[in-house]
């Protein structure tokens, strides 16, 4: 009968509402019986699953058209404007440091829209003029003539850089995060 009891109190355990409540009861209870994944099987599949995790434009390129509501030509365009703003603010050495910790970020520089020449009136005027003098404000001007040109407001600017680096708050995107953060800091 004492066996009959610990069977059964083993079973009870084993089976209790808080071995349901774990995601991983059944996979757990096969490995106290000895039919679990072994330690390299394990090991096998956690760099796939570190690989899917690493940042890429295509994925930052998909994030931007989800929670911006934007369609991919604009995402793709609005944040190759970006990334051509920061090839042409930062040294060479921290633009290559960029462009690989983010594959894909060569090909998207080829989404930069073009600009065309329009007579600007007010605040935009005075902007287009007094880039003429400066190089950053120069900058400045063509990413808010970038956006326009995508059908875009200046405004989604502060957007796009924010839900870039929302996107690149992984471990693996730390390192682009913080050379994209501090590149475009003068844009926030």
């Amino acid at each position: 009968m004492n066996k009959f009891a610990a069977l059964i109190l083993v079973s009870s355990l084993t089976f209790s509402a808080a071995s349901h409540a774990e995601e991983n009861w059944f996979d757990s209870f096969k490995s106290m019986l000895g039919f679990g994944e072994t330690a390299e099987e394990v090991a096998a599949e956690a760099p796939v699953e570190a690989e899917a995790a690493a940042p890429s434009m295509m994925g930052m390129i998909g994030a931007l058209t989800e929670n911006l509501n934007v369609s991919s030509d604009q995402a793709e365009g609005g944040i190759a404007s970006l990334m051509n703003y920061v090839k042409n603010n930062v040294s060479s050495d921290k633009f290559s440091e960029l462009s690989s910790s983010l594959p894909g970020l060569d090909q998207v520089l080829s989404a930069v829209p073009e600009i065309t020449a329009a007579s600007e009136g007010g605040m935009a005027g005075l902007l287009s003029k007094a880039s003429e003098y400066s190089d950053k404000l120069k900058s400045l001007n063509e990413v808010k003539q970038q956006f326009e040109a995508l059908g875009l407001s200046p405004e989604m600017i502060t957007g796009f850089i924010e839900q870039a680096r929302a996107y690149l708050d992984t471990p693996q995107g730390q390192e682009a995060r913080q050379l994209l953060t501090s590149s475009l800091s003068s844009l926030i």
